[in-house]
C-alpha cells in the first residue's frame, strides 16, 4: 500500500476514528522517541565535562511545573 492510498483510506474514516488513530500514532511516536533517547548519548557519560560538573548531573530534577513557576518568579522580579 502506498502512502497516498493509506492517506485516502484514513480520510474516509469517521472523524472520531481518525482522532483515535492520531492519538495512537502519537503515543507510538512518543514511546519510540523516549526509547531512542534512552539509548542515545543522553544516557552515556559526558566524559568531555569536568569531573566536578559530571558529579552534578542528575542531582537536581525540576518538574515542568517547577521550571514554569521559577521562570514566572524571575519575570515578576525583573519587571516590578
Amino acid at each position: 500500500m502506498t502512502w497516498q492510498e493509506l492517506q485516502n483510506q484514513a480520510l474516509q474514516l469517521p472523524i472520531s476514528v481518525r482522532w483515535r488513530l492520531v492519538e495512537s500514532l502519537l503515543a507510538s511516536i512518543e514511546q519510540e522517541t523516549l526509547l531512542s533517547m534512552s539509548n542515545s548519548s543522553i544516557s552515556t557519560p559526558m566524559t568531555d565535562l569536568d569531573p566536578w560538573t559530571q558529579s552534578l548531573l542528575g542531582v537536581l530534577e525540576l518538574s515542568p511545573e517547577d521550571s514554569k513557576e521559577s521562570y514566572i518568579d524571575y519575570l515578576e522580579e525583573k519587571y516590578q
